[in-house]
């Protein structure tokens, strides 16, 4: 991207904010937004990576849908609604400002990413949202986006293995999910965060069409695109630790941002407090569990499961059934919360989770238990010692990988309220 054309996308979202008459908040929030994007366009320091040609090339399209003129045709994110548009999946009422305004919480379009040898600003225990994905040649690409940055972005735009991506991250439901962004027409969209919350879990827009849709779900809910759903791809929220020990080549989304913002530290210090409401939620949460109990939530199909994460830490290892099929669930401790302390560092142990089909690549049921000798290893039957990313670190099949599960580490209240048949599972 050249500071050429990073200019003319500020321009861009300037006249936008104008024309939306967002008010004198929202005008300032912009221009706080074009100095920082003109210092972002300058580059960063040396020591950190440029991104690839592919981000390149997806951000090329990007900057061109943008600039295309279609902020100005009716949209769901200004509340210019079109006849032609697909009937809405919520209504709109549902919807409730969150208090920033569309790209208030700006998202990350031109990811930066470091090497784990060039990284000094990490502890162990920090929570990393770890992304691996099979590019062309059938090798594994691991990218990791420390959630010390992505709470105060919430959304990145990226591409990884080829593959057009977007990983998102609300506070407010403590949800880390990521999709594909490439419709099946190829098509691909940009997202941004609207300002806007259903169900006190955050909305996002895509830039292309200003559909508004929910992080988690990964569905378009009002607007031009209503009704499409985005394909979730698996994540895990682990240990700065478990990731270096696991994928030690991966890269790690940097801390150079264009933004100045106090990574490291949470703006919601406190919020996963169990007894404590949701920001602007107003439905009642239903079954035995208070709002903000942690859970692991799983979705496959028309099945929807929940399991206390107290109860996951304590039995370690589980296997239970999803849509009809076994999966083994897995927990370690190490991993600090991301909103509880001011400073994550400091936050308590909540622990990481993994879930995978209950079967090694050739078939073989799993019958994995606590390694008593190596804590937060989890050992086969055959005497394979594995890790909560499902890594094979030792033993006959070291080196191996189990097959991912999409799965969410999350509050009660947000998987019932989207998912209303979740099921509560006491492993």
């Amino acid at each position: 991207m050249s500071i050429d054309s990073s200019k003319a996308h500020q321009r861009i979202i300037l006249r936008r904010k104008i024309r939306q008459g967002l008010g004198i908040f929202g005008f300032f929030a912009v221009i706080i937004a074009i100095v920082a994007g003109l210092a972002y366009a300058r580059g960063a320091p040396s020591g950190y990576s440029e991104p690839s040609a592919e981000v390149l090339a997806t951000l090329t399209e990007v900057e061109q849908a943008q600039a295309s003129g279609r902020r100005d045709v009716p949209s769901a994110l200004n509340n210019k609604f079109d006849d032609s548009f697909p009937e809405a999946l919520v209504s709109p009422a549902l919807v409730l400002p969150g208090g920033p305004p569309p790209d208030g919480i700006p998202a990350i379009d031109r990811p930066f990413f470091e090497r784990i040898d060039q990284i000094d600003w990490l502890d162990d225990r920090e929570p990393v949202i770890v992304l691996t994905l099979k590019d062309s040649t059938g090798q594994d690409i691991t990218r990791a986006y420390p959630v010390q940055v992505l709470t105060w972005h919430e959304i990145v735009n990226d591409t990884v293995a080829g593959r057009a991506v977007v990983v998102s991250y609300c506070p407010l439901c403590n949800s880390a999910i990521a999709f594909e962004r490439r419709l099946p027409d190829g098509d691909v969209l940009d997202f941004g965060t609207s300002g806007s919350l259903l169900h006190s879990a955050m909305v996002m827009f895509d830039r292309q069409t200003e559909s508004l849709w929910a992080h988690f779900t990964g569905e378009a809910i009002i607007g031009a695109l209503a009704g499409t759903t985005l394909p979730l791809l698996p994540v895990a929220t682990v240990s700065y630790s478990e990731l270096k020990s696991s994928f030690p080549d991966a890269l790690v989304l940097s801390q150079t941002t264009g933004f100045g913002r106090e990574y490291g530290q949470t703006p919601y210090p406190g919020y996963d407090d169990v007894n404590s409401r949701p920001f602007l939620f107003s439905g009642e949460v239903e079954g035995p569990l208070l709002a903000k109990t942690r859970v692991l939530a799983l979705r496959a199909g028309t099945d929807s499961v929940a399991v206390p994460l107290k109860e996951l830490a304590t039995a370690g290892v589980a296997t239970i059934e999803l849509d009809g099929s076994p999966v083994v669930l897995l927990h370690t401790a190490g991993t600090t919360s991301a909103l509880d302390e001011r400073a994550i560092v400091d936050s308590r142990d909540v622990g990481a989770t993994g879930v995978f089909v209950a079967a090694d690549s050739d078939g073989v049921a799993l019958d994995l238990r606590f390694d008593i000798d190596r804590p937060g290893l989890f050992r086969s039957t055959d005497g394979t010692d594995w890790n909560v990313l499902g890594v094979a670190v030792s033993g006959p099949r070291a080196g191996d990988r189990l097959e991912s599960v999409e799965h969410v580490d999350t509050f009660w209240f947000a998987i019932v309220t989207y998912e209303p048949d979740t099921r509560i599972v006491h492993p």
